[in-house]
């Protein structure tokens, strides 16, 4: 008995992919009007029907949104960024605001995490926080954006980009720190973090950190930039790489709260003083931040909106509403780890 033809068989006579043919048999404008009718007599060759009852079970809402976190390397093995832990609270409240439920996940990069959440139907539209290296997750984002699925992210805000996303102003961010440090004296101001395309949120930070240091007419120099990711490991790592180089700094921006933590603790090791010897800045002001001794300087990034406009816009997606990017304020709160001046 001969097999009923799928939507894979279609895909290989009409030489595309099952995802337009998906989106061509339900008349997505996603699809050339050529293509679609390529898709369609193909699926007449084939004696191809289209299972309504199917698709209209694939349309029905189930009243659930997903949070995917990004697997940080942690220490403790939570795997989660105590920052994107802060806007749980904001995005659960908003998901009840608007009679959704929440479920929570990692997006887990061993798996086709990706094809899992469009093809389970578990959610109507997904929320990704984090993402690692930029560069490799685009191909995950743009694998999401064939399959129509909704989803937003927490991330850069960048030029020409197809997916929604909420970010913080982080040249801006990079900037303020720059120009307290400027105010308090130091000269030699350090960069902890990933200074590339790879990690465009600490690049921006870095890009306002060269911006404010070029104003006051000092020179970049690239022996004070170390790569370090958001963990107290590398932050710790990225430190005593710094240190060996056995340069001149008297102060140190770190691209995130966690890199700073763990620089403190290398510069403790060989007992130079923050902020007598080193100024220290971070970025994030995560809860451990005014705990740490001395309390860390750092930059605030509104959680609380955030979260609210994560879900809002998602539901915009879902309802087939004009959605857009945003890039939210940040400011400076200054504690004594940066305090040189009396």
């Amino acid at each position: 008995m001969k097999s009923k033809a799928t939507s894979f068989d279609i895909a290989d006579r009409a030489g595309v992919s099952q995802a337009t043919v998906s989106r061509a048999l339900r008349g997505s404008l996603q699809v050339s009007e050529e293509t679609r009718r390529r898709v369609q007599a193909a699926a007449d060759e084939l004696n191809y029907k289209v299972d309504k009852n199917a698709s209209n079970l694939r349309k029905r809402h189930s009243g659930t949104l997903a949070l995917l976190f990004f697997e940080d390397p942690t220490a403790d093995e939570s795997h989660i960024n105590p920052f994107f832990l802060s806007m749980l609270g904001s995005i659960t409240r908003a998901c009840a605001k608007h009679g959704y439920d929440l479920l929570i996940s990692f997006q887990q990069f061993s798996r086709d995490w990706h094809a899992d959440f469009a093809d389970s139907k578990k959610a109507d539209g997904i929320i990704l926080l984090g993402y690692g290296d930029y560069l490799a997750y685009c191909d995950k984002l743009g694998k999401l954006l064939a399959q129509e699925t909704r989803f937003v992210r927490w991330g850069a805000v960048l030029p020409d980009q197809l997916d929604i996303s909420i970010g913080c102003d982080n040249f801006h961010g990079g900037r303020v720190v720059a120009e307290h440090l400027l105010d308090q004296g130091c000269r030699q101001i350090a960069f902890l973090g990933d200074a590339s395309s790879h990690y465009p949120e600490f690049f921006e930070r870095y890009r306002g950190y060269a911006a404010a240091l070029e104003q006051a007419g000092l020179a970049l120099e690239s022996s004070l930039q170390v790569n370090a990711e958001s963990t107290e490991r590398s932050g710790y790592e990225a430190m005593q790489t710094l240190l060996r180089r056995h340069i001149e700094f008297d102060a140190v921006f770190a691209a995130s709260d966690l890199i700073a933590i763990g620089a403190l603790h290398a510069l403790n090791e060989h007992g130079l003083r923050v902020p007598q010897d080193v100024a220290l800045v971070g970025f994030d002001d995560i809860p451990m931040a005014s705990f740490v001794n001395p309390p860390l300087t750092t930059v605030v990034q509104d959680t609380k909106q955030a979260g609210e406009m994560l879900v809002t816009n998602l539901l915009r997606l879902i309802r087939n509403e004009p959605a857009q990017s945003a890039i939210l304020p940040v400011k400076l709160v200054v504690r004594r780890s940066s305090l040189r001046k009396p």
